[in-house]
This record gives C-alpha cells, sequence and structure tokens, in this order.
C-alpha cells in the first residue's frame, strides 16, 4: 500500500523504515562513522567458581595495535551491588573487572583495546590466567538442596489445595520440563563509547534507552544529564537487551581509560555466556475437576536457578493465577544458586514457560474426564481475574477458541488418538489457550510541526525503541490519525535520550504506550494551535491554523499514562493456538503442518506489523517445541551449545502455514485509543498446542521440552490410550 495516501491506524501499510533497511542506510550500534576509533574484546574465564591467581599479558602486550588491556587490577572501581537491590529487575548497577573472583564460565575477566577489531582478538588469546579453581554447583539435581524462596514475592494461594483436590472426582499430578534457551536476537550486543571529561555518548543496543542511562551513571557515579545513549535501530532483542549488560560497562570504562571512542561488540559465542538467558525450570501441577469438568483445584509449583550473585526469577505461574476459573489455587517458585550467569527475561517470561506446562495439564485433564480440550476450556472461563478480583478490562477468550475451532476444522480431529493416518504418517491436532498482560506505561513525546508554503511536515519525538516490531510504523500512523495528515508528511525521531521519555520496548507495553504518547503531544499541538488560531482543527486542519496564527514553526508535548480505570480492572490479551503435527510412525520425526492463531489483543494499529509479531511469536514458541535448548558441560560448566551450530531455531523448512485471525476488539479501559500487547502474546502456549497435538497423533504424552524423535520413540502410550 502506498504510504502517500494512507492516513490513521488500521491500515496495513508498508513500514515507514523499510527503504532504509533494504538500502542498508539503517545504522545499528556498531555502524556509526565515530573518529578515531579503537577496538574493544571481552576475555572470558575458562572455570565455572575460583579466584584469579596470576594473569600474564606480556605477550598480548608486544602485539601489534594493542592499546590497552584491563583487568581487575587496572580496572575503574566501580559502584557495587546495593544490598538493598539484590534483584537485577530492580538494580542498574553492573560492576564488571572488580576483584579476582570467577562466578560461572564464560565471565569477562579482562578486556584488549586494540587498533582494530581483529587485533583485539587475537591479543585476547594470548592473556593467559592461572586459577585456585574450585568445584563448582553446574548440576540442577544435585543443587535442589540449596533451593530457597525469593526474595521477591512470588509464591500465591487462595482456598485451599489440598481441599480442593479431595474434593475432586478426577485429578492430575505432573511435572513438566523446559530447558534453558538463548535469545539470540540477529544483531549482536554492542556499544560505541566516548567518555569525555564526565560526559558519555553511547551507541548501543538497547531496548530501553532511559534504563541505559542510568545504569551507566549509577555504575560510574555520574549525573544523568551527563549521559547520553542513542539507538535508532535495534535488531532484536527478546528481553536480552532490556538492560544494559557489562559490555557497557566495559566500552564505557576502556573510552575513559584511553581518551578515544572504543567500540565493543559481543561476538556469537559470547552471546551465549554474557547477555543472560532463560532458566531451566521444572514444573509441578495438581489439578483436581468435578466429572462435569468444573475445576476445584489448581496448583504450579516452579524450581528454577539463579546465579550465586544475583537473583532472578522466571514467573512461570503467572498464567495459571489468573486464567481459568478456581476457588482453590497456589502458585510457588524456588530459586538455586548456581554457577552460572545470571537469567534474565526471554520473550514472553513467564507465560511462554508456565503456559507450556499448564496448557499441557489442560489437556490431560480434559483426556482423563474425557472432555473436548476447547470445551473443558470454556467450561472454567471467567470474567473476573481470580488472583485480584478485579473484572478483566476484557477477556475474550472463549471466542477465541470457539472461532479458532471452527476455523481449523477442529471437528474433523481424531477423538482417540494414534486413529488418523496419512500414509506412514499419524495426524493429531492440539490446541492451547493463551494470556498476556497488556501493561501501559506513562509515556511522553514531542510533536515538531513544520509549515513550508501551504504543506505541513511533522516530526514526532521520543527516546521509544523499534526492535523489528514497527514502532516508527505504528507511531506514524497515530500522528497521521491525530493530525489528518497523510502518513507521507511524518517524520518519526526514536532512539535518542535527548528526546522526551519513554518505557522503551519490552513487556507488550510498546504500542500502547508509544502510540498513547504520540496521541498526546497531537492533541495537545491541536489544542494550542486552535487557540492561537481562532480556527478549529476539523473545519480547517492544521496548515490553515499555523498561517492564521502567523507559524511556521510550532512544538507541543504531551504525556499520557494509565487511569483510574484502568488500574480498577485486569487488563490482559487473550488468544488461543491451533496446531497440525504428522508423526513418522517409525523414526518419531514429526512436522507441523499448520498452525492458527487467534488474538484478541485490542486495537490492531497495523494488521501487517501485528500478523508479523503473531508469525515470529509461534516460529518461536515452535523452537521450544523442536529444537532450542541450551546444555551444560557437567565438569566444566561452560555450555556444549554455543554456536547456531549445534543451538538449533526453526528454519523455514520447520515450520508450518501460520494463519492469524485478530478479533475485532478496541479496548477502552485499557487506554484511550484501546490498543493491548501483541508482541508475546504470539509464544504463550505455542509449545503446548504442538505437544497436545503430537498426544493426539500418538498417544503419548512429550512433558519436557525439546520434543525429539529419539524422545518420542522411547516414550510409551500413556494409560487408556489403544
Amino acid at each position: 500500500m502506498d504510504t502517500d495516501i494512507s492516513i490513521g491506524t488500521g491500515n496495513p501499510i508498508d513500514r515507514v523504515e523499510g527503504r532504509l533497511k533494504v538500502m542498508g542506510l539503517a545504522k545499528y550500534a556498531s555502524e556509526f562513522n565515530v573518529k578515531n576509533l579503537a577496538y574493544a574484546q571481552g576475555i572470558n574465564s575458562t572455570i565455572a567458581k575460583g579466584t584469579i591467581t596470576a594473569i600474564d599479558t606480556s605477550e598480548a602486550e608486544k602485539q601489534k595495535g594493542v592499546i590497552k588491556i584491563l583487568t581487575y587490577k587496572n580496572a575503574d572501581k566501580l559502584k557495587h551491588y546495593e544490598e538493598e537491590l539484590p534483584a537485577i529487575s530492580t538494580s542498574s548497577i553492573q560492576p564488571v573487572l572488580q576483584n579476582a573472583d570467577v562466578h560461572y564460565y564464560g565471565e569477562y575477566v579482562g578486556l584488549v583495546i586494540a587498533e582494530t577489531f581483529e587485533q583485539a582478538q587475537y591479543a585476547a588469546s594470548l592473556v593467559k590466567y592461572t586459577y585456585s579453581e574450585k568445584k563448582p554447583d553446574i548440576d540442577f539435581d544435585s543443587s535442589r538442596g540449596k533451593a530457597y524462596k525469593p526474595t521477591e514475592k512470588s509464591d500465591y494461594s487462595r482456598g485451599n489445595i489440598m481441599q480442593g483436590m479431595a474434593e475432586a472426582d478426577v485429578t492430575l499430578e505432573q511435572r513438566y520440563n523446559t530447558p534453558i534457551e538463548h535469545h539470540h536476537p540477529m544483531e549482536l550486543h554492542a556499544i560505541i563509547a566516548s567518555w569525555n571529561n564526565g560526559d558519555v555518548q553511547a551507541y548501543a543496543s538497547q531496548q530501553i534507552i532511559d534504563d541505559a542511562t542510568i545504569t551507566i551513571a549509577d555504575t560510574f557515579q555520574i549525573e544523568k544529564k551527563n549521559v547520553r545513549v542513542i539507538a535508532p535501530f535495534v535488531g532484536g532483542g527478546f528481553g536480552s537487551k532490556l538492560h544494559a549488560k557489562q559490555h557497557v560497562i566495559l566500552g564505557v570504562m576502556a573510552s575513559k581509560q584511553i581518551g578515544r571512542p572504543v567500540q565493543m561488540t559481543v561476538t556469537r559465542n559470547q552471546m551465549f555466556t554474557n547477555t543472560n538467558l532463560r532458566q531451566r525450570n521444572e514444573q509441578k501441577i495438581q489439578v483436581g475437576a468435578k466429572s462435569d469438568g468444573s475445576l476445584t483445584a489448581l496448583s504450579h509449583d516452579t524450581l528454577s536457578h539463579t546465579s550465586t550473585y544475583e537473583e532472578f526469577q522466571e514467573s512461570c505461574g503467572t498464567v495459571t493465577k489468573m486464567l481459568y476459573k478456581t476457588p482453590n489455587n497456589k502458585v510457588t517458585h524456588r530459586l538455586m544458586p548456581m554457577n552460572l550467569q545470571t537469567p534474565f527475561a526471554m520473550r514472553a517470561p513467564g507465560e511462554a514457560t508456565g503456559s507450556f506446562a499448564l496448557e499441557s495439564a489442560m489437556d490431560e485433564m480434559a483426556w482423563k474426564l474425557k472432555m473436548d480440550p476447547v470445551d473443558f476450556r470454556v467450561k472454567n472461563d471467567t470474567q473476573v481475574d481470580p488472583s485480584s478480583d478485579k473484572p478483566f478490562s476484557s477477556r475474550l477468550l472463549n471466542e477465541c477458541l470457539k472461532i479458532g475451532a471452527e476455523e481449523f476444522g477442529w471437528k474433523n480431529r481424531p477423538q482417540e488418538p494414534g486413529t488418523k493416518e496419512e500414509g506412514n504418517w499419524l495426524v493429531g491436532y492440539g490446541v492451547s489457550g493463551a494470556s498476556r498482560r497488556a501493561p501501559y506505561q506513562k509515556t511522553s513525546a514531542k510533536v515538531i510541526l513544520e509549515l513550508k508554503d501551504t504543506k505541513v511536515r511533522a516530526t514526532i519525538q521520543m527516546d521509544a525503541t523499534d526492535i523489528g516490531t514497527g514502532s516508527y510504523t505504528i507511531i506514524a500512523q497515530t500522528a497521521s490519525e491525530y493530525l489528518n495528515i497523510s502518513v507521507s508528511q511524518i517524520d518519526v525521531e526514536l532512539g535518542d535520550s535527548d528526546f522526551p521519555k519513554t518505557p522503551g520496548s519490552g513487556g507488550s507495553w510498546g504500542a500502547a504506550s508509544f502510540s498513547n504518547g504520540a496521541r498526546a503531544a497531537c492533541e495537545n499541538a491541536i489544542t494550542a494551535l486552535e487557540e492561537k488560531s481562532g480556527l478549529k482543527a476539523a473545519d480547517a486542519g492544521i496548515a490553515k491554523m499555523m498561517q492564521a496564527g502567523n507559524l511556521n514553526l510550532f512544538e507541543a508535548e504531551g504525556t499520557a499514562e494509565p487511569d483510574e480505570e484502568f488500574k480498577k480492572h485486569s487488563v490482559f490479551s487473550f488468544g488461543a493456538n491451533f496446531t497440525e503435527v504428522w508423526v513418522d510412525k517409525d523414526t518419531g520425526v514429526f512436522r507441523i503442518k499448520r498452525m492458527l492463531n487467534v488474538a484478541s489483543c485490542g486495537k490492531i494499529l497495523n494488521p501487517k506489523t501485528a500478523f508479523g509479531q503473531i508469525i515470529g511469536g509461534c516460529a518461536m514458541g515452535a523452537g521450544m517445541a523442536i529444537a532450542e535448548q541450551t546444555k551444560v558441560e557437567p565438569n566444566y560448566g561452560n555450555f556444549i551449545t554455543r554456536s547456531f551450530a549445534d543451538y538449533h531455531v526453526p528454519v523455514n523448512l520447520d515450520m508450518a502455514n501460520i494463519d492469524v485471525i485478530f478479533l475485532p476488539e478496541e479496548d477502552k479501559i485499557a487506554n484511550k485509543m484501546g490498543i493491548k500487547g501483541v508482541g508475546e502474546l504470539g509464544i504463550t502456549s505455542v509449545a503446548a498446542s504442538i505437544a497436545n497435538a503430537i498426544f493426539n497423533a500418538t498417544g503419548k504424552r512429550m512433558r519436557d521440552l525439546p520434543i525429539t524423535p529419539e524422545k518420542l520413540i522411547v516414550a510409551q502410550k500413556e494409560p487408556g490410550v489403544a
């Protein structure tokens, strides 16, 4: 569609920044032309626990182009983690190279700065470390005895689980396992940092600009106003770029030490050890229900790991607390300190993994009850969030399930597992319900209106980021709608800490927050121009109002934030996944043939970009089920899987035809524009729909991800399956 003739939201226009990207003109963090640039390469520890006893830099220092080598002996002394801020989610401090201690395999223990990237890499390989090694905690099972209740409040209960299970006619208790995963955005983590007498400018691949400025300022104990972070384009993040990591601090430190700009890029191998991960989760689910399918009890206990120096938990029980009407409910999380790096948020943290356990268990209960899995979920619907007693601002989960079943051809699903065949293939259908909180956060924006002859050009500025999701496009469409001018007359400038503050990209809050911030700025501009010109925008338009007010340039700012009505409701997006799989009888190889995602996520600002978000989520969900896992080497604590040669992600041949249906919905309680998040809904419960389809095809329950042919071959059919 031609963007020149498009006005307003709801249109599937092409990305406004698309031409820049295909022409290679969209600049990412490591692509800015900075004069007198030096290059830094991190050095990684080769033990998982211990102390550095000696460092030999002599050979590396002799190499051509080497400028300086940093270790804990000559690094800047930085502020450390506050004792009262133990969780990474609340701490902006990122100390690195502060002492001789080693906490995990691959931890940064040094940095080489050189004239070229290649010189820095080679010299880094020549620095020799001697360690006093200690036995690390790297085995999940042997660490169970150290499990503790997290500092962050995470346990929840209502009613009495034991009583609810006793009242049930049918019960279930099972464990579900999800492995360590890594984010692996296409763009590597990178920074170009310039320190100039206490002023810092950084081109950095970060999802949240304001957080990065705070992290740099707090860690180096300088004024936040002296830090500028710029990230006009971010090549994916999936949560790994939410917070500034140690490479950001190392880049700034290196620049400070040598008095020159420094570029530091995290290599693909280092993306395994130095940019966080999705933690391994062992989840126990208990379900009780009456013979008519009414739930009487639902509990969800998660055991996972964190690092020995920070605390992070993936809240797998989030969905279990609120998705279904259950009088007796319990959710717990326990953590084990291990010598691995700190886990962190990965797309739909908690929901992606927790929904695999919950929606697999719901499918198992439907089978035990001899109920259709769609009917079982519909039976236990609720319009009030049972975890908070707040009404949902809108909830179309039943509609997602029913419409999806009709469109997918659910009626053709074999009632008995293993009974539908296509040659040597067994065919099965699976379903899962999905939900994801739809946050909306305070966001500010500036609009700059410039009149040239009789034509208005508008520029929207905010420190929001576009991590590949289409922020530029939907912000332009929003401004177009509220200024009543073509998208072609609008420029959007993002990713600069000098611009008005936003919450950045993450947590599915971006679209709602950014668009409403732009709306507020545009509305304020219109109101002010009406007052100055004495004209009404609906009658005259912006150009005539500016002419009447004798204005060639006009600026206005606006801020949008949740109102009291929002706070009185529980605001979620909802969806349903349907999957058809074919499983080879002899080899256990399975193919995903069809996928359907039905989403209820408020007003769709741009169907094309929203469709892309769901497709990406479904692909990541399929990756969870098919192949993705990071394995820890049991002797030394490094990862066995540490490149794309052995950490497998789905490719086109692995994927199915994916259809997406957006239900018409504008949730005006969620925010004035009726928008709810879609970015993480797409991945939620996809893996469960695949596992449930495999059961329907084979009669075998797959409770451990990823689902591999060898697991399918050795698995036994469930009791009651012919």
